[in-house]
């Protein structure tokens, strides 16, 4: 159910079951994507079929402006990556959410919305609905979820997914905004047979951005974690430190897979296991500067 409250007052001013008002394939855990707001519209991943992965609502009454993405964006389209790559075939029982939120910016001077759907990124003019381009990017496990954000920087873009090798990408947009030049992806790495073919593969957390390069915790399940350093241009992995973990394997020293808060120069980095620490931001090599094992602080902190 969506809901618009009174600020002041918590009463509700409108709201939309949007369960039986569009036609929802439930996902795995719920909904997790978080509404956004442009211009008097809310953005929302509803994940409907058959055309209603994204609604947009009047922010005021609640009423549905526009509905856009599901059979119509992704029917016949290459499932890149896939043993194979065969086209999709659109059968009207796809699950089309993710637990992803849509990022809105403004690329070539254009307000575009960035929505990493469970198919893959969607771009669409978050006025109309209408779609720019899409870019197949799940993997080929029906248990996979995409769940972090994108990270847009001036006319590129950047996916990631922890799930089966998906891994990452980077997209430089067009100026007219039709489509995208692929900058480097885990696909393409793999192809060439290179070395770190999944530089990051994020399982919940958005790696944060600081001049040019990307911060964040890699890995899907224990025992994976790998705290690391990504040039964002290029998908050069610049640093890297192992916080994998046994999780039955008794207590550890370990991080995990962490969630990252940026400020005053310094990373505040949560680790699953509970391990509370200080990085110093730097590109050029890893430094803790201190950390602190609470013994409130236990599996699973995500």
């Amino acid at each position: 159910v969506l809901l618009c409250l009174d600020l002041k007052t918590g009463k509700p001013i409108w709201w939309r079951d949007t369960q039986k008002d569009f036609k929802v394939i439930a996902s795995f855990f719920g909904v997790g994507s978080s509404p956004v707001l442009e211009n008097g519209l809310l953005i929302t991943m509803v994940g409907a079929q058959p055309n209603s992965g994204v609604v947009a609502f009047d922010a005021k009454t609640g009423k549905t402006v526009w509905e856009n993405v599901g059979g119509k964006t992704w029917d016949k389209t290459p499932k890149l990556g896939w043993p194979g790559e065969p086209l999709m075939d659109w059968l009207g029982v796809e699950k089309i959410a993710s637990y992803s939120t849509p990022v809105i910016t403004t690329v070539h001077g254009k307000r575009v919305a960035f929505c990493l759907m469970r198919q893959g990124l969607v771009m669409l003019n978050p006025k109309t609905g209408k779609v720019y381009f899409k870019r197949w990017f799940r993997a080929s496990h029906p248990d996979s979820v995409n769940a972090s954000n994108p990270v847009v920087v001036d006319d590129m873009v950047f996916c990631t997914s922890c799930y089966y090798g998906e891994g990452a990408l980077v997209l430089k947009i067009k100026k007219d905004l039709s489509g995208f030049v692929e900058l480097w992806s885990t696909h393409k790495r793999r192809q060439a047979n290179r070395r770190h073919e999944e530089v990051l593969g994020i399982h919940w957390m958005t790696p944060i951005y600081h001049e040019g390069n990307l911060f964040a915790s890699s890995g899907r399940n224990e025992p994976d974690g790998s705290f690391r350093c990504v040039e964002y241009k290029t998908g050069k992995l610049l640093w890297e430190v192992d916080e994998g973990w046994q999780k039955f394997g008794g207590p550890v020293d370990k991080y995990g897979r962490s969630s990252l808060v940026m400020a005053d120069g310094k990373f505040i980095v949560l680790g699953e296991t509970g391990k509370l620490g200080l990085y110093k931001v730097d590109a050029k090599k890893p430094i803790e500067l201190t950390s602190y094992k609470s013994p409130k602080l236990h599996y699973p902190c995500w």
